[in-house]
């Protein structure tokens, strides 16, 4: 008689402690982040593919269901490049893809996504970033940029034809490949394989002329609060978006062609 209500007692107690690891097995499961869109493709006929930028994960990708319904409690039209969003997800480390169950629109966005030069642009930094951050291991400071230039885009009235490459310089700090400025003197060549200005002709081909070198130290200065002040041409400002990509490519070779490039270069004059 002891012995089975003893039985019955390590049963229950067993039971219990199964439910409570599973309770909160389940709870580990779900986490509250922020994340910024980069892209989106279709998975198969039921799923979209989301790539996004997380506050708590860094480089994470989620399914998102296709369908309309009613009780669907996510909506595609949120995951527009560069939408920063709130989000309920499940995430497990082991997985590729994780799954989002609720999400919302941290910053309601218009001009973003209905001016069509700041669409461009967005598109172009969200594929930029797609390519250079592949990190799953959040990074604040990052992130918190991200947010930021975001946001700037949205409300900014002037200078926006420069936005793209204040975004790309500033971002090379975040990523750890940011030259060193210090020592351009008048005359100097900008070695873009090494990073730094000097007097002498590299031995190598990566390398502006004293002209663009000259230019470069003068745009390593530029940011938000004044891009407005700089001004160039149409040709100029393809020529440098070309060598930033280039410096890009020697350092983070992921980077590759982009495709919102020739977009970019028929919008500013």
């Amino acid at each position: 008689m002891i012995d089975d209500i003893y039985i019955t007692i390590v049963r229950k107690r067993r039971l219990h402690f199964y439910f409570v690891l599973l309770f909160f097995k389940i709870v580990d499961m779900l986490y509250k982040t922020r994340g910024i869109v980069l892209h989106s493709i279709p998975y198969n006929d039921r799923y979209y593919i989301i790539y996004m930028y997380t506050e708590a994960f860094g480089r994470a990708s989620y399914l998102v269901s296709r369908s309309r319904g009613k009780k669907s409690t996510v909506s595609k039209a949120l995951f527009m490049p560069l939408s920063i969003l709130d989000m309920e997800v499940e995430h497990k480390n082991k997985r590729d893809l994780h799954r989002i169950r609720e999400t919302k629109l941290c910053f309601p966005f218009n001009e973003l996504f209905t001016d069509p030069v700041k669409n461009v642009v967005a598109l172009f930094l969200a594929e930029v970033v797609l390519r250079v951050v592949k990190e799953t291991e959040p990074d604040p400071r990052l992130f918190d940029y991200l947010c930021r230039s975001i946001q700037l885009l949205e409300i900014s009235e002037k200078g926006i034809a420069n936005f793209h490459l204040v975004f790309l310089l500033q971002l090379l700090s975040y990523l750890g490949v940011f030259p060193n400025t210090e020592g351009y003197e008048e005359g100097a060549y900008f070695d873009m394989q090494n990073g730094i200005f000097q007097r002498h002709l590299p031995s190598h081909r990566h390398y502006l002329n004293r002209e663009e070198s000259q230019v470069f130290a003068r745009l390593f200065r530029i940011s938000y609060e004044n891009m407005s002040l700089y001004s160039f041409s149409r040709q100029e400002r393809v020529d440098i978006i070309h060598r930033i990509l280039e410096y890009y490519r020697l350092h983070l070779p992921e980077v590759g062609e982009l495709k919102s490039v020739s977009i970019m270069q028929t919008l500013f004059n």
